[in-house]
């Protein structure tokens, strides 16, 4: 099996997944973790069945397993600049531009994912829904997206997903 390549998958192109049978809120969290790579989420392209893999005990939590012996389809996390970014358009988005500035503000230099989680949770709880509403409306998307790219889905199906999940507007 490639790591999230798609090559090996052309033998499944004749049965894409249904969008509405996969856990996209998984998927979701699986492209933004990013912890290490002693661990990695998977996708069986058959079923759409998420597994969680660890290089200690593989994906039944009891048998190490190499990954490159599973028939199933890595989900490499998207790279912190994609969310980084996110935090970016949250603040250039608020109508409230001292919230904004102060946001982005957080965002500069090292430590910027906890500083502007500080600023928001300290100085501005009341948009903590809000960001939380934004942030998972992207990441949903980016997971319908990235199913599109690894062929696990219609392009039709998910142009239909992103049409009716716009990302949120901001106040």
């Amino acid at each position: 099996m490639s790591s999230g390549g798609i090559g090996w998958l052309k033998s499944y192109a004749g049965s894409m997944l249904d969008l509405d049978a996969l856990d996209v809120e998984e998927i979701a969290t699986a492209l933004a973790d990013q912890t290490d790579y002693e661990h990695r989420w998977l996708v069986d392209p058959r079923t759409g069945e998420i597994a969680f893999w660890t290089s200690d005990t593989g994906i039944d939590g009891e048998n190490p397993v190499d990954l490159d012996d599973l028939d199933l389809v890595v989900i490499d996390p998207l790279p912190p600049y994609v969310w980084y970014q996110d935090m970016v358009d949250f603040a250039d988005g608020l109508s409230d531009r001292a919230a904004g500035e102060r946001l982005h503000r957080s965002l500069q230099g090292k430590g910027a994912f906890r500083r502007f989680k500080n600023e928001l949770y300290q100085r501005n709880p009341d948009l903590i829904s809000l960001w939380h509403t934004f942030r998972d409306a992207r990441a949903r998307r980016r997971a319908v997206e990235w199913l599109r790219d690894e062929d696990l889905i219609s392009g039709d199906e998910a142009q239909r997903f992103l049409d009716e999940n716009p990302a949120p507007a901001l106040p």
